[in-house]
This record gives C-alpha cells, structure tokens and sequence, in this order.
C-alpha cells in the first residue's frame, strides 16, 4: 500500500516538472543566502583564531606597558632577574599594496607555544635572524620573492596580512630602534625571580582574558550579517511555501483517492513529509553551493570593511569547511519543514472528504486569520517592549525580528479591512466583485505579499540606514579632514627635516601624535591635539563645556569620542582614569563614525609630558588647496617619499568613501537578492490560485465577461495588492530604519546618527514593486486568457 501511494504522489512531479523546479529553486535560493552569509562569518571567525593563536596569545600572559612601547633595557633588566619573557615588535606599515602588518619576534627565547614557524632545518634559524621574513600566501604572493632587501619565504600558518621578522629587522623596518611593543612570559618560571614591581613597575601583566579580543569586538557586524542572511532565508521560504500549497492543492485528488482507498492519514501525512525531506536535501546540496559561490563573490568586500573598521585581518580566499556545509543542509531540512507543517497540519485534520472540495484550503486559511491578527498584535507589543526595557544586540534585534514578523502577519488583516471599505464604496456590480473577489484570495496569497512586505521594509530600513550614514559620514568627512595634506616621517630625525622644509610653505603644521592604551573597557587610542582654529572651527562636538578648547589645550580637560562615552556611560564633567596614571576632567564629546574602539584627545603639550617615548612621525599640514600637489612633489624631490606616506585630503576622502560603500556592498546584495525572491514567492502563489480559480472565474465568464477582461482584471488586483503592500511597508521600513540607527547601531558600534528621510528611494521601490507585482502575476494571466471555453463549461458539467 505505502509503494502504491508513494508512486502515486511521485506521479505529481513527472507531470509539473516546473513545479519541482520552483519548489527546488526557492528552497536552494534561501539555502543559499543563509549558507553563504555563514560561510563568510566562518572564514572571518577562522581567520581570528589563527590570529589569536599566534604567538600563543590565546595561552600566554604578556607584560605591557599602558603608556606606550617598552624600552630593550627593560626586556634585558627583567631577562637577568630570572623572567622567563621574550620579545614582540608589532606594527603597521603602509606600501604601495596597502597596509602590512610587521611582527617581530626572538626566535632563541620565544616559548615554545609563540613557535609559528619551523626553523629547525639546518641554517634556517641564522637566515632568519640575518633577515629571512615570513608571509602567509596571499600577501607573499604579493611582495616577490624580496621585501625592502629582505628574503621571503611562504608560511600558511600566519594570520593573513602578516610579515614575520626577527625582532631587530623589525625595529629597522618600523623605524623604532631599541623598543619592544610587549614581552611573552613563560608558562613556567622559575620561582627565584624577582618581583616585576621592583625591576619595571611600569609594565603590568595581562592574560588572555585581559586582553582585547578582535573576534569579540567583530561579532557586531557578523551578528548585522546574520540578522540579513536570516531575513533573506524567511522570505525565501514563502517560495517553498508556495510551490508545497500548489502541490498539495493539485494532489487534492489523490489525496482523495488514496483515503477513500484505505491508506491512513497517519501514514500519508509520513509519506509526504518524507518526500520533503528527500527534496529539502537535493535543494540544500544545491543551495550550499550556490552558497559558496555568493561568499566567495562577496568575501573581499567584507574583508575589506573588517580591515577598515576593526583592524581585523581575514584571509580573501574561502576554504572548504565541513561545519558551514552540514549547517546549510541542515537549515535547508529544517526551512522545508517549517514551510510544509501549515499544510502538512491541514491535511491532518481535514476530513477524509474535506479536500475534495474546492475550497477547503482556503477556508481553513481564512478561519485562522483572526489569530494570526491576535498573534500579530502580541509580536508587536512584545516588540516595544523589549525597544523600551531590553539591553543589548541580541535584544535589539529580537525587537526587529518581532515587529517585523508582527507587521507581516498583520498584513492580511489590515489588507482585509482595506479590501472591504473599497467594497462600501463600490457603485457596480462588477465593482463590488471585484473587491470581493480581491479580498477573497486574501488567504491565498498572504504569504506572497508578506514576503514582498518584508522585503521592501527591508529595502527602505537598510537603504534610509545607508543614505543617513552616507549624507551624515560625508559631512562628518569634511569637518574631520580639514587639512589639505597629510605627511608621516620614516624616522624622527626626518620628521625634524620635514617641520623646517614645511614650515615656509604652509600656514600651519599639527601634529597627529597618539599612542595606544588601555582605557575603560577596553583598549583604545590617546591623541595629542593642537591648540588651533583647524579644531576649534572644525571639530565635529556633540556636547561640551563652555570654553572647551581652552580647557584642553591648558591641560585641564580632555575629550572622548561617542563610543567611550556611550559605553562607560561618561559624560562632561566626569573623570577619567587614564595611564600614567593621572584622572582628568571630561570636557567635551565629539562623533567618531567608523571606529568601534574608544578615543581620548589631549593638549599636545600635556600628551609630550605625559607620553615623552610616543612616535612623533605624522602631520596635518595646511595650506592652500592649489598648492597642494606642488608641495607633494617637493617634497618626494627633497626627501624621496613614498607615495604611500604622503596623502592629500581629497584623496582620504575618497579612500574613505570607498570603505563605506565596500562595508554595505554585503547587505545591498542582499536586499537585492532578499526583493527578488519575493517577486518568485508571488509568483508561485498566484500559480497555486490559477487552477483554484477556474471554477470561480467560470460563472462570471458566462454572464458576459471575456476571457481578456477577466485577464485584465487579474492583472489590476495583482497590482492593487502590491501597491497596498508597498504603502503599509512604508511605515513598517520607516520604523526598522530608525531602529537600526537608534538602537542596533548604537549597541553594535557604540555610535548614533541621525535619520534623513528619502521620499525618491520610496517612490523606486513602489515602481519595482509593482513592476515585480505584474512581472508574476503575467503567466498565470496569460494563462488564464487562453484558457479554452471548453474548460470553463467544464465546471457547470462536473464539479470537482
């Protein structure tokens, strides 16, 4: 019996081929969007723990020094009272193929667990030492077989964007003689040494736990990329809604047959879902795929946006991994079922001659409507809730992810009550049908204009976000680079040589001082800034005291950007603990887009005294603008500066422009995708209509209307409906943006900005809206205007 009614059901597909088709597309289209979302986030988290894990940083403590780089003889005091420590140079380096991260290292006194090379073969250890460095793949395919004199050798084990030196090439490299960034210290020691605050007081010991975490500080953006991927995978899933409720509405005879025939429902409702399951596997293997191909396009973009903002190195290439491909296949299983469980729930409780009718399946939709309007309404209560009482990402965005679904299960109901005031005001007959016509097929097509209703909320949140951001970081552009040109030295001496060459040729020189440091809550950068009207003018302040810049540059007063303020809950007038140690006054906040990290700004002259060994090497220098590039020029004839040291400001800004349009490139593809697979989902659903509509469409076709105006009427409530869509997705997207920048944006980046509205946008998206509404609804209307008289008499004849 069960081989019986197994080939039966199977017969369903060899006759709508295209149905398989549809059902497999969507199922491996939203497969695909989630399982490559995924497999980007599992490269980038990869490439983090390599990071971590070099030079054991995720096992060994280290001595740091809060003000700034350790002087040799400190390493050399703590060497000689017994402390097992080893030496670590690190910094960054810009040429012309961007920024390279230096490490240097001491190959002798490393501990075994900071071992990231093998240099056990003979005479590789003395090459190293001589000036052997070391690069992962990508970036020693990139620098030849020489770099600035020095040999290359590949080393897959090394983070990605890291050039691997012994500890004095280093110093010579970043120009930083006799200085160390941090010592390892061994695991084991003996316990005869010397106490470390009798030897270097300065320096402090941090473990692991202590230190800043860059996988930490990126799961914000992998979190926004994943709340994206998961939107694009839901509205996926009405596609294999869709194409399930038109196989299940077409097997409606069989399903007839087979019970009148014996077979419980027990074990039809098994069959059935056991044939999803075969299908969600094909679809799943397809969409992991299709996955993998969407990551690999899209990893360099995100590589670079997580280079840009977080400092974070991720390897351009995507691995093969085992745990992101069994993850796909099994979200693919699992969206399958969620898809099919309405009506696998249906067919369960129908009775045995319930699906022979006509109707029954959009019945039972429409007695469910009320609670799904009470459940609606509960999602979006639960929603403001936790927008006025929650704390945290996972909170903000469990709000969106509830008003969201709460505005799109809502959406029948306000389509309903909408759909009846148009039939109050209908004069004709023909009039009054068609809305209640319209609002008949409601239950129907739901699912399709939910999907399309959460992709334009999504299209108009995310695009508000993105045109605010742009307009706000663009002016906040203009005030931050107010310079016309921006000088780093090779050495201090040089820098010395390049204040007197400019000095003549500029009205001001400022320096760009700062030093990293670890502030509250994490580490941070403290900047030496200038008494100037470059600032005073420019500077881009939320909230200060009155006289601030006074304050600042007398030494009394400093300023913190939004996000050290935001997060330490800081405000004018607070103090500060800064190292050194010494406190200070908090006299002013100003904006910071871009930064994830916290930032202090100090009077030059109290950063020299309180931070004498800070790199003094980089200049704003201005000047007026169309001297500029003669300046340039000069000064690569006097001194042979690189390009890469030397930066004009329309340049930077340029740079910079191109970051924040690389850092949204993910979420724009996938709003595209996200509209697109919308369009699909009501297409299926108008599909699963047609042949349910035959016999309502007959009686009206005998009283006198022609196939081509009922087609043209078709045509018109497709368009209607997504036009009503677009207008009740216009609030819902209004109120996702400001979500976004208001809340997810201040809990994931520790910035706000403010919301600029974008009417022109709106309008676009209705007209793709509508565009997608009729692009869909054009088969099944085509359909439908060729359907021959024979089949519509066929109704009156035999009733199905």
């Amino acid at each position: 019996m069960r081989r019986t009614a197994l080939s039966g059901m199977m017969a369903h597909w060899r006759r709508h081929p295209g149905q398989f088709l549809t059902l497999i597309l969507g199922l491996a289209l939203a497969t695909a969007l989630w399982s490559g979302v995924q497999a980007i986030n599992a490269e980038a988290r990869s490439s983090y723990a390599t990071a971590a894990a070099a030079l054991g940083q995720d096992e060994l403590n280290q001595l740091v020094d809060p003000s700034g780089p350790i002087p040799e003889a400190t390493y050399i005091a703590l060497r000689r009272a017994g402390w097992g420590v080893s030496p670590v140079l690190e910094g960054r380096i810009t040429r012309d193929l961007g920024v390279i991260r230096v490490l240097g290292i001491d190959p002798i006194t490393a501990p075994p667990q900071a071992q990231m090379v093998d240099l056990s073969a003979p005479g590789d250890l003395l090459a190293f030492m001589a000036g052997r460095a070391y690069a992962p793949p990508e970036l020693a395919a990139q620098l030849g077989p020489q770099f600035e004199g020095q040999e290359v050798r590949v080393a897959a084990s090394l983070p990605a964007g890291t050039l691997m030196m012994d500890v004095g090439q280093a110093q010579r490299v970043l120009d930083r003689p006799d200085q160390v960034t941090r010592l390892l210290v061994w695991a084991e020691h003996p316990l005869t040494r010397r106490p470390l605050a009798e030897i270097a007081p300065a320096l402090q010991e941090a473990t692991p736990e202590d230190r800043g975490d860059v996988a930490r500080l990126t799961d914000s953006f992998h979190l926004n990329l994943t709340a994206f991927g998961f939107l694009s995978f839901a509205v996926g899933l009405f596609i294999v809604h869709a194409a399930i409720g038109l196989a299940f509405e077409q097997r409606r005879p069989t399903f007839r047959t087979l019970r009148a025939l014996g077979v419980p429902a027990r074990t039809l409702v098994g069959l059935l879902a056991a044939e999803v399951l075969v299908l969600s596997l094909v679809a799943g293997v397809i969409g992991v795929a299709l996955g993998y191909a969407i990551a690999a396009a899209l990893l360099p973009d995100v590589a670079a946006t997580l280079q840009g903002l977080y400092g974070a190195s991720v390897d351009g290439a995507l691995s093969l991994r085992t745990s992101w491909w069994i993850a796909g296949l099994a979200i693919s299983v699992l969206g399958a079922i969620a898809a099919a469980a309405q009506s696998l729930w249906r067919l369960w409780h129908l009775p045995v001659l319930a699906p022979a009718q006509p109707r029954a399946w959009a019945r039972a939709s429409a007695r469910s409507m009320r609670v799904q309007g009470g459940v609606a309404a509960g999602m979006i209560l639960l929603g403001l809730t936790l927008l006025f009482a929650g704390q945290g990402l996972v909170a903000a965005f469990a709000m969106l992810a509830l008003l969201l679904l709460g505005a799109a299960l809502a959406l029948p109901v306000v389509l309903s009550v909408a759909l009846g005031l148009g039939a109050r005001g209908a004069r004709s007959v023909l009039g009054q049908w068609f809305w209640a016509d319209t609002r008949q097929q409601l239950p129907g097509l739901s699912l399709a204009l939910m999907a399309l209703l959460l992709a334009l909320s999504a299209n108009i949140g995310v695009g508000t976000m993105v045109g605010s951001f742009r307009l706000t970081f663009t002016g906040w552009l203009d005030q931050r680079l107010a310079s016309e040109l921006y000088v780093t030295a090779r050495s201090e001496a040089e820098a010395a040589e390049l204040r007197a060459f400019l000095a003549p040729r500029s009205t001001a020189i400022l320096p760009i001082w700062s030093v990293e440091a670890a502030l509250p809550g994490g580490p941070g950068e403290i900047f030496g800034v200038a008494d100037h009207p470059t600032y005073r003018d420019n500077w881009p302040l939320l909230t200060a005291v009155p006289e601030v810049w006074d304050r600042v540059a007398d030494g009394s007063g400093i300023l913190i950007n939004e996000q050290l303020s935001r997060r330490e809950r800081l405000r004018p007038g607070d103090r500060l603990p800064l190292p050194g140690p010494w406190e200070a006054e908090i006299v002013g906040v100003y904006s910071d887009y871009g930064n994830p990290q916290g930032q202090v700004m100090v009077g030059l002259s109290r950063f020299e005294a309180q931070f004498p060994q800070a790199a003094q090497l980089r200049y704003a220098v201005r000047l007026p603008p169309d001297e500029t590039e003669a300046v340039m020029t000069a000064l690569q004839r006097e001194f042979g500066l690189p390009s890469s040291t030397m930066i004009d400001q329309a340049t930077v800004k340029a740079i910079s422009l191109a970051v924040f349009e690389r850092t949204f490139t993910v979420t724009a593809a996938l709003n595209v995708l996200t509209l697109g697979v919308a369009a699909i989902a009501m297409l299926t659903s108008l599909l699963t209509l047609a042949r349910m509509r035959v016999p309502q469409l007959a009686p009206v076709w005998a009283l006198g209307l022609t196939r081509r105006r009922l087609a043209g009427l078709e045509l018109m409530r497709a368009a209607l409906l997504a036009a009503l869509t677009a207008v009740l997705a216009l609030p819902v997207g209004l109120v996702l943006a400001w979500a976004l920048l208001a809340v997810v944006n201040v809990e994931a980046f520790g910035w706000r900005l403010p919301m600029h509205l974008f009417p022109a946008d709106w309008l676009r998206l209705a007209v793709l809206a509508l565009a997608a509404a009729l692009l869909a609804s054009a088969w099944p209307v085509l359909r439908l205007a060729r359907t021959a008289p024979s089949d519509l008499l066929k109704v009156f004849a035999n009733e199905r």
